[in-house]
């Protein structure tokens, strides 16, 4: 069959394509427990039509996936979030959204190949699901800051509580954002940005 002529053949959408000035692309991952805003965030920041891989949630997860404090969410990730943001004419983002659940977990390896850092999302509500995922995150020597994601109902702690409370080393950013934001996400992809150049300059590889 001849599909030079087809119509059916449809490339990228224009407002799409990377900008010819991009020069660098950075992979980072959002990750968090279950219900803590990863598809929002990537979702709010990125330039491009995000790509999610949310699922209703049957009565088939009742008893596997812990809901508690969350117990209106209807959707969940199942694989992976996608998006893009450009930082500047040169350097572009590439954002990966981690599931939340543990029972998906198994795919973090592969989300996490080639990245150079992670934002964790963190509830102050459900501040005991942060744990094994930065645990995770230290395991694979993988940078991360951590974003304490604004909701109405959350309670606020001071940082050094919240440091305290999730054993945070000093050097790591800690700071308040707003998942539905698109600045505030954006601020908080900047503060690991940031981070990560502090870590190359101070701890600079071997030639």
């Amino acid at each position: 069959m001849d599909f030079r002529n087809s119509e059916s053949v449809v490339g990228p959408r224009s407002e799409d394509a990377l900008p010819a000035s991009v020069t660098s692309a950075v992979k980072v991952v959002v990750v968090g427990g279950f219900g803590v805003g990863k598809t929002t965030m990537v979702g709010a920041v990125s330039e491009i039509r995000p790509l999610t891989t949310e699922e209703t949630m049957t009565q088939a997860s009742a008893g596997v996936d812990d809901i508690a404090g969350v117990e209106r969410k209807a959707e969940t990730t199942v694989a992976m979030d996608f998006g893009r943001i450009t930082l500047n004419d040169e350097l572009v983002l590439y954002l990966f959204g981690t599931p939340g659940q543990q029972r998906f977990w198994f795919l973090w390896n592969g989300l996490f190949e080639g990245a150079l850092g992670a934002v964790v999302l963190i509830d102050t509500r459900r501040l005991e699901d942060s744990f094994d995922v930065m645990g995770r995150l230290e395991e694979r020597g993988m940078p991360f800051v951590v974003a304490i994601n604004a909701f109405p109902d959350a309670p606020s702690h001071p940082v050094s509580e919240l440091r305290a409370a999730l054993d945070i080393p000093d050097a790591v950013p800690v700071i308040d954002c707003d998942a539905r934001n698109r600045g505030s996400s954006r601020d908080a992809l900047l503060t690991l940005m940031r981070y990560l150049h502090t870590l190359t300059t101070t701890n600079p590889e071997p030639w």
